[in-house]
């Protein structure tokens, strides 16, 4: 009987273990670098970059623009704050793109991940995909 309770509980700590690895495959991309999924704009063959540093300091560059902000994660809610953005003489189409997008992450109270894809819900919905290679 003793034998039985101490195999079901090396059976439940080791499916725990397994669990709590999935689970952690699926955490926030600190330390990754994502694109936007969204084509370039015409007659540029850019598209945003957001590099997450480990401890959630990023470097954006945009359709034009470019800075620095910071994520913050817990759990499934996220907070990014924008820090100083450089104005890199951009054009008008371009410049409100870069603003729009920063402020739709700023805007960002939620995400999640689906494979290499993560997802940033707010009032708009951001999707980007983690460069892999």
């Amino acid at each position: 009987m003793v034998k039985r309770a101490c195999a079901g509980l090396v059976a439940a700590l080791w499916m725990s273990g397994l669990s709590i690895t999935a689970a952690a495959a699926e955490d926030f991309p600190f330390g990754m670098e994502m694109t936007l999924d969204a084509p370039p704009q015409p007659g540029s063959k850019r598209v945003p970059d957001l590099d997450i540093g480990d401890n959630g300091d990023t470097v954006l560059e945009l359709w034009c623009k470019g800075g620095k902000g910071q994520f913050s994660v817990a759990g499934n809610t996220i907070v990014f704050i924008a820090g100083k953005i450089e104005d890199r003489n951009c054009p008008a189409a371009r410049a409100q793109a870069d603003d729009d997008l920063i402020a739709a992450l700023s805007a960002a109270t939620n995400w999640k991940r689906q494979g290499d894809l993560i997802i940033f819900v707010g009032p708009k919905t951001l999707r980007f995909r983690l460069n892999t290679n």
